[in-house]
């Protein structure tokens, strides 16, 4: 019995999916493993980021947190402006962390505060002066962006 006529012992025919369509999808990842490849190879810019607009107000905030989801948020006096429970504050330890993370890789001063920026047109942000990192709040929902826009509007 040769190989194209042996029984097909895992699947029926019906229910394999078409060689054409595994084909196609393995052409698709590599042309985008390509262009991703090429991208980066070539220091393309970054496209569709947001506007660099005026910035209305700003704070400078340090932020600790842990794995358990705990937060602490300080001023640049030391004044406690939030104590987040562990079941209250995922959002900004998790903001806490990538901070720490990409203060580690460039080498950066692990202690020194990050900026709460709000611009024109109500985007709020974060802003790290010491890796030149940011972050736009609005894109993690409407609870995480209140969250900090109260950090930022507390005496």
């Amino acid at each position: 019995m040769s190989h194209a006529d042996s029984p097909r012992i895992h699947a029926k025919e019906e229910e394999l999916v078409p060689r054409i369509l595994i084909r196609a999808v393995l052409a698709l990842l590599l042309i985008i493993l390509s262009l991703v490849t090429i991208a980066t190879l070539t220091d393309r810019p970054l496209e569709s980021t947001p506007a660099e607009t005026p910035i209305v107000a700003e704070r400078a905030i340090f932020l600790s947190g842990d794995a358990s989801g705990a937060a602490l948020v300080l001023d640049a006096n030391g004044t406690v402006l939030a104590d987040f429970p562990a079941d209250k504050g995922g959002f900004v330890a998790g903001i806490e962390r990538v901070l720490v993370r990409e203060r580690a890789k460039s080498g950066a001063d692990a202690s020194a505060p990050v900026l709460l920026r709000l611009r024109e047109g109500n985007r709020l942000s974060l802003y790290d002066p010491e890796t030149d990192w940011t972050a736009e709040l609005m894109g993690f929902g409407a609870d995480n962006l209140r969250t900090f826009a109260r950090l930022l509007s507390k005496p």
